[in-house]
């Protein structure tokens, strides 16, 4: 009788976790190298579990990929890693149980650092090896990201009639990181072939038995559970899981009840916890029929603040212009604040923040935003970088501008700290820029990165950076379009210095209604050009501008005057192309830039005037 045979008739008992075992013993290095260095320790360990009532076990194999052997300098032995660990496993079964081959999930919050080609390839190593040394079923555990577990899925499902065990790993109650419903996660994985789904990691059993309560028992799969013992506790530089084994007994007939036919542990579970398990499902009966708790999230949306009209739409009706004034790096406003007022003064439609750009340390976006907002009435759009908060940062910062009513936000990706003042600092990056949109866009719904309800929604216009100084542009322009799949709703782009390239930018984006603004930033010296051109990323300047500026000497005053003069050349090329333009404020000299604010409102009134000669 196989596997699946036995899950139709009775509840089945799996394992619990390995690497808790072996920390505990005082190992902490590479668990799966073990395999080959110390044979005997995970052979006892694996007798330990069926010992206590284990009808299933896994491999010691849950880390034994390329990407995560590379850590240790182990990557050429992941074959080696995995043909010990099938032998030892199926040594200690010995005919007493099923030998799971288990493959553990690789990305985690930002899927860019593990791209779904390697994946694939990681995958595809560690799977041959585990079917080629005879396993008697796939077990892939600890999957956060949906899209990597479906990815893998359907690589196993096409190489082997096995039964394959699909699990998913949640941050929330009932849903995935990505926001979907584990019901709905679980159907996806049944429908591509996965024998049994179910859930392991993370949660301990109060909050998996919660998520499972939403769960309908699937068409053909079984439902299966690995709870954590517990949530861990850090002492004395150690995590410590607390939970006892008794309260796994009252656990195992609880998940019983919501229909799971394999359960065993996971983090901080022990023989002792799997044999309560084992103790308490006795009879082995499961069920056939439960019923499904629906849950319904109240998310509300803030009728009491009049929003301004989005940035896009008024880039779509008139011409919109927005300047960047970097808030200041030493402690104190005053001058910042008179720039503020200038710029509003002179009709700018937002003033956009900078989020400690190159990577240097500048009083807060959000406290400045807050301050020009409810002094000056000054509309903030206020960049956020992926650079300097985790992604629980992340979220509180949003959270924070949407209750101080700040709508208007830009989601970079963020100078890397090493070119800034302290380059010994961690740039965080938990997710990329395309993240963070999407991210904002589920605040948007009312649901945090994890998919638990924030009570409100959010009303945040988003704004996306798009770099057109490279040397593919229509590269550039695919990496906007996939913004606005993640939920951009407008532009701005990297200054440009080129009239040929303003019109190249039209030509390559002409067919998307979103929003851009024309990033412009008047030059101030000879120095100053030199120094975006060949140090600052994503910047580059003609050979004609750069010779325009060197012409003016050391004469400070000539050369600001030439680069404010570059600058209207290059408000006149975007003028009939874009209704968007950015201008940025260059070392606080905010004189220069309401020059330009009010050059660019005086050709949109001759315009309008001409337009009504000849009307």
């Amino acid at each position: 009788m196989g596997l699946l045979d036995e899950l139709k008739q009775r509840i089945l008992i799996a394992d619990g976790a390995m690497g808790t075992l072996l920390y505990s013993h005082g190992v902490d290095r590479c668990f799966e190298e073990l395999n080959l260095s110390n044979p005997d320790e995970i052979v006892h360990i694996h007798e330990a579990y069926i010992a206590a009532g284990a009808d299933v076990i896994q491999t010691n194999t849950y880390g034994a990929n390329y990407v995560k052997l590379a850590r240790y300098g182990l990557q050429d032995d992941v074959p080696a890693i995995n043909r010990a660990a099938v032998k030892l496993a199926k040594q200690a079964a010995n005919g007493r149980a099923y030998v799971l081959g288990t493959i553990g999930g690789l990305r985690t919050l930002n899927k860019s650092v593990v791209p779904l080609d390697e994946v694939k390839r990681t995958f595809r190593e560690q799977l041959f090896v585990l079917l080629a040394e005879g396993v008697d079923g796939v077990l892939l555990e600890t999957y956060y990201d949906l899209e990597e577990l479906e990815t893998v899925l359907a690589i196993a499902r096409k190489e082997t009639d096995l039964p394959i065990i699909a699990h998913v790993s949640l941050h929330e109650v009932g849903v995935l990181q990505d926001g979907t419903p584990l019901a709905d996660a679980l159907s996806r994985l049944e429908a591509l072939g996965a024998d049994v789904v179910g859930l392991n990691c993370r949660l301990g059993p109060h909050y998996m038995i919660q998520s499972l309560e939403e769960v309908p028992l699937p068409n053909r799969a079984f439902l299966s559970a690995y709870p954590n013992a517990s949530l861990p506790d850090y002492r004395d530089g150690r995590l410590v899981y607390e939970t006892n084994a008794e309260y796994f007994e009252e656990a195992a007939k609880a998940f019983r009840d919501q229909g799971v036919r394999l359960i065993g542990g996971c983090c901080g579970t022990t023989p002792k916890h799997i044999e309560a398990m084992a103790k308490a499902l006795a009879d082995r009966t499961p069920v056939t029929e439960k019923t499904v708790k629906r849950r319904t999230a109240s998310v509300s949306v803030q009728a009491d603040r009049p929003a301004p009209t989005p940035l896009p739409e008024l880039a779509r009706t008139r011409r919109s212009v927005i300047v960047e004034l970097d808030p200041p790096k030493k402690l104190g406003i005053d001058k910042f604040l008179a720039g503020a007022k200038a710029l509003h003064d002179a009709g700018i439609d937002a003033l956009t923040l900078a989020d400690n750009s190159l990577a240097t340390p500048r009083i807060s976006n959000a406290a400045v935003a807050t301050i020009v907002k409810e002094r000056l009435g000054v509309r903030p759009l206020v960049h956020i970088t992926c650079r300097d908060r985790n992604l629980i940062g992340l979220q509180s910062h949003l959270m924070g501008l949407h209750t101080l009513g700040i709508t208007d936000v830009l989601a970079i990706t963020g100078d890397p700290s090493k070119i800034g003042d302290f380059p010994g600092a961690t740039s965080v990056y938990d997710v990329s820029s395309f993240d963070l949109i999407r991210l904002i866009s589920q605040f948007n719904e009312g649901l945090s990165y994890s998919g638990k309800p924030l009570g409100q929604k959010t009303n945040f216009s988003i704004g996306a950076a798009f770099n057109p100084n490279v040397r593919h542009l229509d590269k550039a322009v695919e990496r906007m379009e996939k913004k606005i799949q993640c939920g951009a709703h407008y532009f701005l782009t990297q200054p440009v210095y080129s009239e040929e390239k303003i019109v190249q930018i039209y030509e390559a984006t002409k067919h998307l209604a979103t929003p851009i603004y024309i990033g412009i930033m008047p030059l101030v010296s000879a120095r100053n050009a030199e120094f975006l051109h060949h140090e600052v990323p994503g910047i580059t300047l003609s050979d004609e501008i750069r010779a325009r500026m060197a012409a003016c000497g050391s004469d400070p005053v000539e050369a600001a005057r030439e680069g404010i003069a570059i600058a209207k050349s290059l408000i006149d090329a975007a003028f009939d192309l874009f209704n968007g333009i950015y201008l940025i404020t260059p070392f606080l000299r905010y004189d220069m830039t309401v020059e330009l604010v009010r050059y660019i409102h005086e050709k949109e009134a001759a315009a309008k005037e001409r337009k009504v000669v000849h009307g």
